[in-house]
């Protein structure tokens, strides 16, 4: 994750094929969001609703890419400025709701957990090898990888959860799955609000 801001910045996403990508990415997440809000909610399982909140947040934010792309500099940095205070925003969300369930916590559903986790792997590893290749673009694209690696990360951690979950027969391990997938949300965020304010500045200088 070091040295994100240092990348080619030269792409600005006006590709058909691209578009095209973005396109196929944006009903990938749609259709995972609810089904794993779904899921997780009727197997109690927080990592489930937090991964799931967090394909809902990627539908929304790749449509506003999708929408940005062909616009001045200094637009597509204030949307990838927005999307940055999104995540942080459904970080502060992840970390509260966790927390509160660390004080009333109900062992969730091992098994659906992992079946769900599998699912959603396999649907953002698609995603991730159709973006793959215009991961070095402007901010906005830029953020568009980011969230879309983070969500295979995050898949793997909740399968982790599952099987922690399934050994302890306890929610823990849900729990503090949920806990670090707020932490990259907040690592993301980070990384995509320092790019898009430095190529606001190199705006203005220009």
């Amino acid at each position: 994750m070091a040295g994100c801001c240092h990348n080619k910045t030269d792409f600005t996403g006006l590709s058909p094929a691209y578009k095209r990508i973005l396109w196929i990415v944006i009903a990938i997440n749609a259709l995972m969001f609810f089904v794993e809000m779904f899921a997780g909610t009727k197997a109690h399982s927080q990592a489930l609703q937090a991964d799931a909140l967090d394909f809902l947040g990627d539908t929304l934010t790749y449509g506003i890419s999708l929408w940005a792309i062909g616009k001045t500099l200094q637009l597509r940095s204030r949307v990838a400025l927005l999307k940055g205070i999104s995540l942080l925003l459904m970080a502060i969300w992840i970390f509260s709701s966790t927390l509160y369930k660390f004080w009333f916590m109900q062992t969730p559903d091992a098994t659906m957990m992992g079946s769900i986790a599998i699912l959603a792997f396999i649907a953002n590893v698609i995603s991730v090898l159709l973006l793959v290749k215009y991961k070095d673009g402007d901010a906005n694209i830029r953020s568009v990888w980011l969230c879309s690696r983070n969500d295979a990360i995050g898949n793997l951690v909740v399968l982790i959860a599952a099987s922690g979950v399934w050994v302890t027969d306890n929610a823990l391990p849900d729990l503090i799955v949920a806990t670090f997938l707020a932490a990259l949300f907040l690592s993301s965020a980070k990384q995509i609000i320092q790019q898009a304010n430095q190529e606001r500045k190199s705006q203005q200088i220009d």
